[in-house]
């Protein structure tokens, strides 16, 4: 394992979505000027969470969750959970995410038909991606300032450690390459092909980017996508509540970890 680095100022603590939207703040970084970071801890708990729309309400879950499953966590690194990383201003350990994720986890390696577990990387140091003009700009804005060396980056994007003790011997470990899916350009859609995988559980960062685009394209790709919402976030908890809700009308039910912990109990 690579040592931790140390705290790092504000200016390189800004997040990937900062970076993305903000052009002030990118010219303030690029300046010298410390940004702001947020101070508020959240938690998506199940009060955030929607009720399932009317679609998904006619379905049993526990039936869907009986066909054989693949587990994904996706962008679960230490550039987002732990101090110093590059999106760490986000302060997701204390959102309630990872404790949410590890119940998951735990649970499902319990259920036989879950008999695919992937971990799914998201860098946000891209400079030998594959990128269109537009990648290329995005991907560049996303680390100005940030000129770390190659094993700052490699302890970036390692999986957070709670859940590198949860892996086990023939778990599927890569990155993204496109955008925001792992269904482009990743071994993930011949991973699923191969098992006949149906049902698939989504966990990870961010809801409203890498989760929603996941969760569009195993529904496109004829799969069962279910999101486990206290064990995601959006980057500002604001925005929690709408991507809940738009994930949930359109593409894939959204419930919580307990509620997914219980749905496996009832099919044991």
């Amino acid at each position: 394992m690579i040592d931790q680095p140390g705290p790092m100022s504000d200016q390189y603590q800004a997040s990937r979505r900062e970076l993305l939207t903000g052009g002030t703040a990118v010219g303030l970084a690029a300046a010298g000027v410390a940004l702001a970071t947020p101070t508020a801890a959240f938690s998506a708990t199940v009060d955030e969470i929607p009720e399932l729309a009317p679609q998904w309400k006619k379905l049993n879950l526990a039936d869907i969750l009986k066909l054989p499953a693949a587990y994904v966590s996706v962008s679960q690194s230490k550039s987002l959970y732990d101090e110093g990383g590059a999106q760490s201003a986000e302060k997701h350990r204390q959102r309630g995410s990872l404790e949410a994720t590890i119940k998951v986890v735990q649970a499902a390696r319990k259920a036989k038909n879950f008999i695919s577990f992937n971990w799914v990387g998201y860098s946000v140091f891209r400079q030998d991606y594959p990128q269109s003009i537009f990648d290329k700009v995005q991907y560049e804005t996303w680390i100005e300032g940030l000129n770390w060396p190659a094993e700052k980056i490699a302890w970036d994007n390692e999986i957070v450690e709670e859940l590198q003790a949860l892996f086990r011997q023939g778990d599927n470990h890569f990155f993204e390459k496109a955008l925001q899916t792992a269904f482009i350009g990743t071994e993930l859609p011949l991973e699923l092909s191969r098992k006949r995988i149906q049902t698939i559980v989504l966990t990870g960062i961010h809801l409203d980017w890498c989760i929603e685009g996941n969760a569009r394209a195993a529904r496109d790709n004829g799969y069962l996508p279910i999101v486990i919402g206290d064990a995601t976030a959006t980057q500002k908890p604001e925005q929690t509540r709408a991507a809940f809700e738009r994930i949930n009308n359109f593409f894939a039910p959204v419930i919580s970890s307990d509620t997914f912990v219980k749905l496996l109990a009832q099919n044991a």
